[in-house]
């Protein structure tokens, strides 16, 4: 693999000014026609869960209302044909909130790890962060339902690296994401992991759900050093978090995990800069230069 790579640099900013799509107000999903500034995408993160009453659906449209609650919670990507693709962002690819628009606890090095992951042959061990200022990063970017800023357009096609649940309470829905920054970008490409699943029933407690869920998140990392001793790349730190909610009896519950891969709107680049500009900048930063309205998140 690394022969097949060798010569090939990685640029962040050529990446990043290549990533703007043709639409002023609107995200769109990376590979649709129209866009104009080449071949480069932008990788998001997104984790949410939903409910929906049975009354009055059936099987087939209780399953639609609950994932289209998860796609329009937390991170706003409603009203998308979502298309599913694999789970790496490469070499034409940048990671929002930690490439550009910088989260403030990645940009002043304020994270903390949460434990270490250990890799096979004796290789040093890889620190584990909590996803949450991704999470977030994705959230300031596409904004929420009620508070929406750039996100993908209405019924565009967007691929996603993704997996989701859904089931019948009374039970725990879960979802899970990681991604894994590589030590050299010109190696080859950063990984990501969703899970999903159920667990549980109406005698499970939430301390044991989060319990089990922190053992889950062993398992993603576990599976992010084995794919990259496969593949012969070594990761620099990798970014792991999870959402969950209880299903009650007379409800639907869906947990969904993705990574949509997208072109930015024009009107996410502030005005006199170039989408390159934002490699590296604060995510506080460009909201201050859009001069956008404080974003409400909700935990």
């Amino acid at each position: 693999m690394k022969d097949l790579v060798a010569g090939i640099k990685y640029d962040a900013a050529k990446v990043i000014e290549q990533a703007v799509g043709p639409s002023k107000e609107f995200c769109m999903g990376y590979m649709n026609p129209g866009t104009p500034n080449g071949q480069g995408y932008i990788s998001t993160m997104k984790l949410s869960v939903g409910t929906v009453d049975v009354k009055d659906l059936d099987v087939v449209t209780e399953n639609i209302v609950s994932y289209d609650r998860c796609e329009k919670n937390d991170a706003y990507i409603g009203q998308i044909n979502m298309l599913t693709v694999s789970s790496f962002c490469g070499q034409n690819g940048a990671v929002w909130g930690y490439d550009l628009a910088v989260h403030e606890d990645i940009a002043t090095g304020k994270e903390k790890s949460m434990y270490m992951q250990e890799q096979p042959d004796g290789k040093p061990a890889i620190p584990v962060y909590n996803a949450r200022p991704l999470l977030e990063a994705s959230e300031r970017l596409f904004g929420r339902e009620g508070q929406r800023r750039f996100p993908p357009m209405p019924g565009a096609h967007v691929i996603c690296a993704n997996k989701d649940v859904t089931a019948r309470g009374p039970v725990w829905v879960w979802s899970a994401i990681g991604i894994a920054i590589l030590k050299n970008r010109s190696d080859g490409s950063c990984l990501f992991i969703e899970d999903a699943n159920t667990y549980g029933d109406d005698s499970t407690t939430e301390a044991e759900i989060i319990g089990f869920l922190e053992g889950s998140l062993r398992k993603v990392t576990n599976s992010i050093v084995l794919c990259g001793q496969d593949q012969s790349v070594e990761y620099d730190r990798i970014y792991v978090g999870y959402k969950y909610t209880f299903v009650e009896p007379n409800q639907v519950g869906c947990a969904l995990t993705c990574a949509p891969y997208i072109y930015l709107a024009q009107n996410a680049i502030p005005e006199g800069m170039k989408a390159a500009d934002l490699k590296g900048m604060p995510i506080d930063e460009w909201e201050k230069k859009l001069g956008l309205e404080h974003l409400t998140m909700i935990e």
